[in-house]
């Protein structure tokens, strides 16, 4: 008689029996407890009531059954599915976790039956698929931070990138703008000269006239070009003396206007954009002459 112990997990324990003979052998009774099959269900044909004999490991009251074959061949192939190696990834990612749970159950049920040789191999290949997982957690960290490292570089190498690329505009405009000034600079004495010829050159003939006419055109459109570059002349008299702007060339006092204000233009002085070209030569006034009182001007007893 083969005896087998039927427990729903979500239902209340019932067993089934089944008789394969009439009488049992005393090696049949003895042969110890291997797996524990459960089901929903008991089984609707009659048995008589079994003898219990305890198990080696287990738990009392239970109704012990040699194993099947087909749960010894069950067993054995997922030990097999397990130890080969699957075809590829997304196969072993499927079969993975099934052979884990089939043999954690047959490791519950050799504890069960008290299989000790059971015991150790399944504790074996538990163990196996742990230093497995722990070496694939080692991985995915360690690509974690690679990763993270990885990230941090390129951020880097993006800022600076973008500092290179600012450094060289900001080179590029500053170079644009000292070729610019060195062209303007260039150009000045020329505006000096027809400055100078306007205000030195009195035509009296027809023929000079159509000259002076001429030239001052020319310096009308040489004029509207400047300006057009954003040149334009420095603000000289009646302003106050900047020295980043105006050059003193002489100081001389005056009643009428004020010290430190610029009372003659000498050399006109002309700005790119913000940028000073040339600085304006100017005289600036010291302001009313300071007159001497009686005590300044009698001589001291000493002399």
């Amino acid at each position: 008689m083969a005896i087998s112990l039927a427990i729903d997990p979500s239902l209340a324990p019932c067993f089934s029996f089944s008789t394969s003979s009439s009488s049992l052998t005393r090696k049949s009774r003895t042969q110890p407890l291997r797996i524990l099959h459960f089901h929903g269900r008991p089984s609707p044909s009659p048995s008589p009531s079994p003898s219990i004999s305890h198990p080696k490991r287990g738990f009392p009251f239970l109704y012990p059954s040699p194993i099947t074959a087909n749960t010894r061949s069950s067993f054995v192939a997922s030990l097999s599915a397990h130890q080969s190696s699957p075809t590829n990834s997304e196969e072993a990612n499927s079969n993975h976790p099934t052979d884990v749970k089939t043999l954690i159950k047959a490791y519950k049920q050799a504890l069960f039956s008290g299989d000790e040789t059971t015991i150790s191999q399944l504790k074996t290949i538990l163990c196996g698929i742990e230093k497995e997982k722990n070496r694939f957690d080692n991985k995915v960290l360690s690509l974690s931070m690679k990763i993270a490292s990885e990230k941090e570089t390129r951020i880097r190498l993006q800022a600076d990138f973008d500092n290179t690329r600012k450094k060289l505009d900001k080179d590029r405009l500053s170079t644009e703008s000292n070729s610019k000034v060195r062209v303007m600079r260039s150009l000045l004495p020329l505006i000096d000269s027809f400055e100078r010829a306007r205000q030195e050159i009195r035509p009296d003939t027809e023929m000079e006239k159509k000259i002076d006419t001429s030239y001052q055109g020319i310096y009308r459109q040489l004029v509207e070009v400047l300006r057009h570059l954003r040149v334009k002349p420095i603000a000289t008299v009646g302003k106050p003396f900047d020295p980043l702007f105006h050059e003193a060339i002489s100081r001389e006092e005056s009643e009428a206007v004020k010290a430190g204000i610029i009372t003659e233009e000498l050399n006109r002085g002309f700005l790119l954009e913000e940028r000073v070209l040339r600085p304006a030569k100017v005289k600036v006034s010291l302001g009313p002459i300071k007159k001497k009182t009686a005590e300044e001007t009698t001589p001291s007893p000493g002399n």
